[in-house]
């Protein structure tokens, strides 16, 4: 847009266009006749265009003026409309809004986004819960969470839910510097040792559970399974174990050498991660606004190349779009 176009413009057009006269729209923006005539002139120059024709029965639109007034009354009133869901966001912030997140999005994502919307809204108060997948949902379904973001489940964990996805995620199978399996790292032989594996209320569990099936490797017999992350790092870096894991959680050891992740091909892992919600549920300012930092903060981090290994291209999201309501 030009930017030498600016909101007096816009509402001079729309005013007079509306009092179907110079002096009343004058009288109702409360400034002079001479001055909103200066106004609707700039205007035109800028747009290069006539736009009001002034007559006896007062004035009438050009066509090219009936095309322009139609979008400068449209662009007012949108912006009514944002500036009445600010008021209602005020009057609602005292109420803490409710996030449930899995841990590589709790280990990514929720810091970047907690500190812009602190700066954006700092009445807001975020209350964030981390958890597996089954758990979490429970809890969204429950009323006892506003969103949940994480890896779309699988459709008995999605009933009565709206998923809208942000990106792709894959497993990662990660190991201490040194670990003996770096000599030679094949999926086959991760039963030669101690193995944290994602246990049934994970998300994750369904597709590494296929990915060994379709190897043809079994199902390790020396296991611990868990989701928490403060184990599997401490349990990792210390010891012998195999961590299988969502890529996100341990991107930053990985990229900062603590951990290592083993050079296996584990695209068949790879999930949608997304916003959940309950399927109906009329959408609040609050909600909202956490919706579009979390887009604008993905964006940013794809923008930077600050991914992680296994994130397919990042998808932009409209903080309202569902892409997908897995309850039939």
């Amino acid at each position: 847009m030009d930017r030498r176009i600016k909101f007096r413009h816009l509402q001079a057009l729309v005013e007079i266009v509306r009092r179907r006269s110079f002096k009343r729209a004058a009288e109702a923006l409360h400034v002079t006749q001479p001055a909103i005539s200066r106004t609707l002139s700039e205007l035109e120059e800028i747009v290069g265009a006539e736009l009001l024709v002034r007559g006896r029965g007062g004035v009438t639109l050009t066509p090219q003026g009936e095309l322009f007034q139609s979008f400068a009354q449209a662009s007012l009133g949108a912006l009514e409309q944002g500036l009445s869901g600010l008021r209602a966001f005020d009057r609602a912030s005292s109420a803490p809004f409710r996030i449930g997140a899995l841990p590589s999005v709790a280990a990514r994502l929720m810091p970047q986004v907690a500190q812009e919307i602190a700066e954006a809204a700092p009445a807001m108060r975020l209350n964030i819960v981390d958890g597996s997948h089954l758990h979490l949902t429970r809890l969204l379904n429950d009323g006892e969470l506003d969103v949940v973001i994480g890896r779309l489940g699988e459709p008995e964990t999605m009933r009565g839910l709206s998923f809208t996805q942000l990106y792709m995620e894959e497993v990662a199978i990660v190991v201490r510097p040194g670990h003996p399996i770096l000599e030679q790292p094949e999926l086959r032989r991760i039963s030669e040792w101690p193995v944290i594996y994602p246990p049934s209320s994970a998300a994750i569990r369904p597709a590494v559970r296929r990915l060994l099936i379709a190897e043809g490797v079994a199902l390790p017999h020396d296991r611990i399974e868990s989701v928490s992350v403060g184990f599997g790092r401490a349990r990792t870096c210390d010891s012998d174990a195999i961590w299988f894991i969502s890529a996100g959680v341990v991107a930053r050891e990985v990229a900062e050498g603590h951990l290592v992740r083993l050079p296996i091909d584990m695209a068949a892992t790879r999930g949608a991660v997304g916003l959940m919600t309950r399927a109906g549920d009329p959408e609040t300012s609050a909600r909202r606004l956490f919706a579009q930092t979390l887009e604008r903060v993905i964006r940013r981090m794809g923008e930077a190349g600050e991914v992680w290994p296994g994130l397919a291209p990042l998808r932009g999201i409209s903080p309202s779009g569902v892409t997908r309501d897995p309850d039939p």
